[in-house]
């Protein structure tokens, strides 16, 4: 009697967990006698890591700052009223009168080399295996774009005693970084055939999405060439001093934050080391149509635009491994 007890027990275990088994181990459906079809859907994560370049357009955007100059007699050197006036070595110089620093250009583009990582989770499509939509994040790690000068370039010059006067003018000096995070929904298409990947060879893939940017600029501004630092209209973005008699501006670390709406793509390969485990490689572009750098007051409650970065475009190499169950 005992073993036979045992062996009903036995017979109804396995019963159970055949069962149980079937439940959530094979995906597909179920059409009876043991037998599913597998459709091919798999829950999908990842995680990846590598390098990232950016590169943007700067541009001028620092608005009405009015500069004023004098000019040796001889017309051959130009330099800001303030400039002479703590110096004292411009006596007899002649009003050359004043210049926007918005029409002065900036020194250099952005490009930076910076790392870069994220992570995803997603799901291939029921019947249609080769497709998989994935939601993820990335992280583009902090770079810097530093610049001395920041804008150099010749303005004209106006309201003077000499007409049609040009000055070659040099501004401002920044050191500031930039950071970058982007949450996407993506789709990607694996190039195989049928319903489950294939093992031992390479996969490549193609993809593309829409994200949101989030960018982080920190910027450091000093005046080294004499033309901001006693601008009236900048002394709530800094601390005021005395320099020889004179207000000057020392100004704060500011910091910004600007949202974007993203374009991603992708192109790249997997390996399939099991079916359930995939080493990836691939390059991520992320496209960002500007990216702004600006003062802020002590309490961050005020801002002021100083540059921007426009089509800004990150390209991202990374290294992950994907997981499909």
């Amino acid at each position: 009697m005992r073993k036979r007890n045992i062996y009903i027990l036995s017979v109804l275990s396995c019963l159970f967990s055949a069962s149980a088994f079937a439940d959530w181990q094979y995906p597909g459906t179920y059409v009876g006698d043991g037998w599913y079809t597998d459709d091919g859907s798999r829950f999908v994560i990842s995680a990846r890591g590598g390098g990232a370049f950016g590169m943007g357009t700067i541009k001028n955007k620092v608005g009405a700052i009015v500069t004023n100059y004098l000019v040796s007699p001889d017309y051959s050197v130009v330099a800001t009223e303030m400039q002479c006036e703590i110096s004292g070595a411009c006596g007899g110089w002649l009003n050359a009168g004043y210049g926007e620093l918005k029409q002065v250009p900036p020194t250099k583009d952005f490009e930076s080399f910076s790392f870069a990582a994220g992570a995803s989770i997603g799901w291939t499509i029921p019947d249609r295996p080769q497709w998989r939509i994935e939601a993820g994040w990335d992280l583009i790690s902090e770079s810097d774009y530093n610049s001395s000068p920041m804008f150099a370039g010749e303005i004209p010059l106006v309201g003077g005693e000499v007409v049609g006067l040009t000055a070659y003018v040099e501004s401002a000096s920044v050191n500031s970084q930039i950071s970058t995070d982007i949450i996407s929904i993506m789709a990607f298409y694996d190039f195989f055939d049928g319903i489950q990947k294939p093992t031992r060879q390479f996969i490549p893939y193609v993809g593309f999405g829409i994200g949101y940017a989030d960018t982080k600029t920190i910027l450091n501004l000093s005046d080294p060439y004499g033309d901001i630092a006693f601008q009236l209209d900048l002394g709530q973005y800094g601390e005021i001093f005395d320099v020889d008699g004179y207000d000057m501006i020392e100004f704060y670390r500011s910091e910004r934050s600007t949202s974007n709406v993203a374009g991603m793509a992708s192109v790249g390969m997997s390996y399939g080391i099991s079916e359930k485990m995939f080493f990836d490689f691939g390059i991520r572009v992320a496209y960002l149509p500007k990216v702004v750098w600006g003062l802020t007051n002590i309490d961050n409650t005020r801002h002021r635009e100083f540059f921007s970065a426009e089509n800004m475009i990150y390209i991202n190499a990374l290294l992950g491994i994907r997981f499909e169950f």
